[in-house]
């Protein structure tokens, strides 16, 4: 059961390990893009190009999808970021259990945006864990875990393409213990949670009363969505990537200070952020030479 890229890997690994799977769970297709076509989940493509068949059902806790998981007996569900809260009815089917794939160090960062609020947060690491499911919220027994480091310049999205090969590789290992019942379930210690919530789009905009190491933190975490953003008059910009660099003058927070040549660097609550990548609105993805040779933002202009 899964549903968008980063549970690939890990549906993977579980045919490449020679795993029957009768039976792939995902969400329905979607309207996307522009055009609102409805577009198939990643999980979907993946099983379709395997052959295998599959249930996309709206809701998990419905009488119908409770019956097609109860009619195929399985012995074991494994469930990599599919979007639905699983009734505890469903979770007693399987003989072995059910082992959820999540993208973190549990008990911390449980919920939807473990990988962004990581580098938000200014972690140094984070890793994989693959536990058994109950009745909670990434609260069940841990089996195995593996842990990765934040790298300085990782994104949301290059942690994410990391963590998702880590994970298909940890599931694999997981099942591989679970055959040879070396497994040892352990409890966490709930008192060690961090809870990472969903994003939304405001949590893009940038408050520049705040440190810019903050700051760089926030555009790597919010890359690629919601993509982290500011204001110039009535400009909306998007900030892709950016350097902690000295500030040059004291100047209100936002504001443009002097710097090197094509260089847009921003007072901010401690330190100066240099942009180096950013994009206007219904614009290109630029580098800030390129961004400056088309647009001036002169020193002591104000971005909010």
């Amino acid at each position: 059961m899964g549903t968008p890229d980063f549970a690939v890997p890990s549906l993977t690994a579980l045919v490449d390990f020679g795993c029957q799977i009768p039976l792939v769970v995902t969400q329905p297709d979607r309207p996307h893009g522009r055009g609102r076509k409805l577009t198939p989940p990643p999980v979907k493509k993946a099983a379709e190009n395997m052959g295998l068949a599959i249930a996309q059902p709206e809701a998990a806790k419905s009488e119908a999808f409770y019956q097609t998981i109860l009619d195929y007996q399985p012995d074991l569900l494994v469930i990599v970021a599919f979007g639905h809260i699983l009734p505890k009815r469903i979770l007693e089917i399987p003989r072995y259990g059910a082992i959820n794939v999540h993208a973190s160090l549990l008990p911390k960062y449980r919920g939807p945006a473990p990988i962004q609020w990581a580098i938000i947060n200014g972690e140094q690491a984070t890793g994989v864990t693959t536990m058994l499911m109950d009745s909670g919220l990434d609260t069940g027994e841990i089996l195995m875990a593996a842990k990765t480091e934040i790298r300085t310049d990782d994104t949301a999205g290059s942690l994410h393409d990391r963590l998702a090969r880590a994970g298909g590789d940890l599931l694999r290992q997981t099942i591989a213990a679970l055959e040879a019942g070396t497994l040892q379930p352990r409890p966490q210690n709930h008192g060690e949670t961090i809870y990472a919530p969903m994003l939304k789009k405001s949590d893009g905009r940038i408050e520049w009363s705040q440190t810019a190491a903050k700051i760089e933190r926030q555009i790597r975490g919010m890359n690629p969505w919601p993509l982290a953003h500011c204001f110039y008059e009535d400009l909306r910009l998007n900030i892709f990537k950016a350097e902690v660099r000295p500030a040059t003058q004291d100047a209100a927070p936002g504001t443009v200070i002097p710097g090197f040549s094509k260089e847009l660097r921003i007072a901010t609550g401690r330190d100066a952020l240099s942009i180096l990548e950013l994009q206007a609105a219904s614009g290109k993805r630029l580098s800030i030479d390129d961004f400056l040779s088309g647009m001036h933002i002169p020193e002591g202009a104000v971005l909010i």
